[in-house]
């Protein structure tokens, strides 16, 4: 018996394309926009619709709804993952500088430390 293939990796499988264009499994943020975008529609759409009980107006408000939504959701989690990259890259540096420079005369932390005490 196959193991089935995990999500996101690639070359298992054939990855669902929405619209034949945007790589859902792939793409950071893309299903959790499109999921809170159809959410919104049908929230937009019925409240309107109960509301005033046109149903051309409704649909149309259903579609502006999805439009808005999952656009705000898509940059709003860019935002954060462009914030989650930067943070991690500095990071990253910050490891490396210190396992290159621990025990040397350039590690800031003995400079700190050493820099108290005067020889005479």
């Amino acid at each position: 018996m196959a193991a089935a293939p995990e999500p996101g990796e690639p070359g298992k499988g054939k990855p669902f394309k929405l619209l034949g264009i945007l790589d859902v499994e792939n793409i950071p943020c893309a299903r959790d926009s499109i999921l809170y975008g159809s959410l919104g529609s049908v929230v937009a759409g019925l409240g309107h619709f109960l509301l005033t009980s046109r149903i051309r107006r409704s649909c149309d408000v259903g579609v502006g709804g999805f439009i808005v939504v999952t656009l705000g959701c898509w940059f709003h989690c860019r935002y954060n993952y462009a914030k989650l990259r930067i943070q991690e890259r500095l990071a990253r540096e910050g490891i490396k500088n210190k396992i290159l420079y621990e025990s040397t005369h350039l590690d800031p932390a003995r400079k700190q430390t050493n820099g108290g005490s005067s020889s005479n």
